[in-house]
């Protein structure tokens, strides 16, 4: 198996198997993304440190609008990213607090006095209810997630120059570093 995997990286294919190899770990990671989502729910119901993480928030948002700028870059053909996120979207919802303190004092037969103070919290998510009956939280904020990488297949990218304005594009509007940010040529041109 190694010997295999050592003739594959040597040769003249060698960037074109790494590109292969890339594209095919793409594939994997949104192939068992898909796999292990919860079908049809919206919000999964997860209450740590009062946030409520939600999976149907568009994070392809980010991406749509990079296509459509880059394709505006010089020399830039068809353009596809993917950006990768270390988490979903996180929606800090709204509570209803209620905050109840009672204190008793009790005195005995012998001169003793006893004071017990007893505190009630209640703490609930603020729901509001869809048309369609579907029930959603009330959000303060949503918290975006970090984003971990971007790879990007550009028609033009075999071009040193125009990658390089891909990257610093791509750099300028995530944030991301540009070690993190891949080019590739696409396919069909």
């Amino acid at each position: 198996m190694e010997n295999k995997l050592k003739n594959i990286f040597k040769g003249k294919r060698k960037n074109e198997n790494l590109i292969i190899l890339c594209v095919l770990l793409v594939i994997v990671v949104v192939a068992v993304n898909y796999l292990w989502k919860e079908p049809d729910k919206n919000i999964v119901q997860e209450q740590s440190n009062e946030v409520i993480q939600v999976s149907n928030i568009p994070e392809d948002s980010l991406e749509t609008k990079l296509e459509n700028i880059l394709t505006k870059i010089n020399g830039v053909g068809k353009v596809k990213v993917l950006i990768t996120y270390s988490e979903s979207n996180k929606v800090q919802p709204i509570f209803n607090e209620n905050y109840k303190v009672s204190n008793t004092t009790e005195n005995d037969d012998s001169g003793g006095k006893r004071t017990i103070e007893e505190t009630d919290k209640q703490k609930e998510v603020v729901f509001k209810e869809n048309n369609d009956g579907t029930k959603e939280p009330v959000t303060q904020s949503i918290i975006s997630p970090k984003i971990e990488g971007a790879v990007i297949a550009a028609q033009g990218a075999n071009n040193a120059e125009i990658k390089a304005r891909i990257i610093q594009a791509v750099e300028a509007a995530t944030g991301i570093a540009n070690h993190k940010i891949q080019v590739f040529e696409m396919e069909g041109n």
